[in-house]
């Protein structure tokens, strides 16, 4: 969902040129994604329902983190792949806006920046909100009373104990850890916290769940299949703190005129993927341990959108 570190910046360079390398097909689509879990799964829906159309596609499916892979298409190296209304108050600094914890004002203001600025189209989005959030082990949760985020505030001002797993970016962005931090009074320390490689929210979760290194708590979205699959809770946000994150697919205006009939398409698709479906979705994935190639399938097969 969200943006890394400049840490990533070598991997970032690496996958423009291996972009750049295969860009040169005729006419083909390069379809893209993040390399967490949802993106895995989001990119292969739109790849599939490309190639159910007849058009010819490049899979460049879990490409990279967010920065990879919104630089790629900024770039003209990449032509679509499923992004996230919220990530638009970052993309154009502005994160003070309230229209971002507005499911249709942000994502009407994101699609009109990025057409303006990126010749960008932003499809029909998911009903959908994969917010980032805060997950605790249930056994914690029901012990110590933690249900939102004020009473995590509360549990460590008295000194309970407390280790999360996260990516670097979700502990080192400004909307992320440090604006909860801000929002509700609690500063983490460093050792209070196990940075993991990647936004994969299923290795954090995980962690949290097996209780790696200490880890009692994780990084997560709100449309996460393993929370609950693996006994953690997440933690309400009761102060609004995070933007609406709702994916839709993000074309390039070139692509898009080459082939109009693409929003149309994936407009019933997206539209049918609420937050529950999702979570059911990435669970497969992330807890089952299917092929996000075949999830994606099935599901398309299943609700007869192809």
């Amino acid at each position: 969902m969200a943006f890394n570190t400049l840490r990533s910046g070598l991997l970032g360079f690496a996958a423009l040129m291996t972009l750049a390398g295969t860009a040169s097909a005729a006419d083909a689509v390069r379809v893209g994604s993040k390399i967490d879990t949802e993106g895995s799964l989001l990119g292969n829906i739109i790849l599939q329902v490309l190639d159910k159309h007849g058009v010819k596609t490049v899979n460049k499916v879990q490409l990279g983190n967010t920065q990879v892979v919104r630089g790629a298409i900024t770039a003209g190296e990449l032509d679509i792949y499923p992004e996230y209304t919220g990530n638009g108050a970052f993309f154009f600094n502005d994160e003070q806006d309230a229209a971002w914890k507005n499911a249709t004002a942000g994502y009407e203001k994101v699609k009109k920046l990025d057409q303006q600025k990126n010749q960008l189209t932003w499809l029909t989005p998911a009903p959908a909100n994969n917010t980032w959030t805060i997950a605790v082990r249930s056994d914690m949760a029901q012990k110590n009373k933690l249900n939102s985020l004020d009473d995590l505030s509360r549990y460590l001002k008295e000194g309970g104990e407390f280790k999360l797993a996260a990516s670097a970016e979700f502990i080192e962005r400004a909307d992320a850890l440090p604006a909860f931090q801000k929002a509700y009074g609690f500063q983490l320390k460093q050792d209070q916290l196990l940075s993991l490689a990647g936004g994969d929210t299923a290795v954090t979760i995980k962690a949290a769940a097996q209780q790696t290194s200490g880890v009692n708590a994780a990084m997560a979205y709100g449309t996460d299949g393993p929370v609950a699959a693996l006994a953690l809770q997440t933690l309400s946000d009761p102060k609004g703190v995070q933007p609406i994150y709702a994916p839709a697919p993000v074309i390039r205006d070139a692509v898009l005129k080459q082939y109009p009939d693409i929003g149309k398409w994936l407009q019933p698709v997206f539209a049918s993927l609420d937050e529950k479906t999702l979570q059911q979705l990435n669970a497969k994935i992330a807890v089952e341990g299917q092929d996000a190639k075949t999830v994606a399938a099935d599901y398309l097969k299943q609700k007869n959108l192809l």
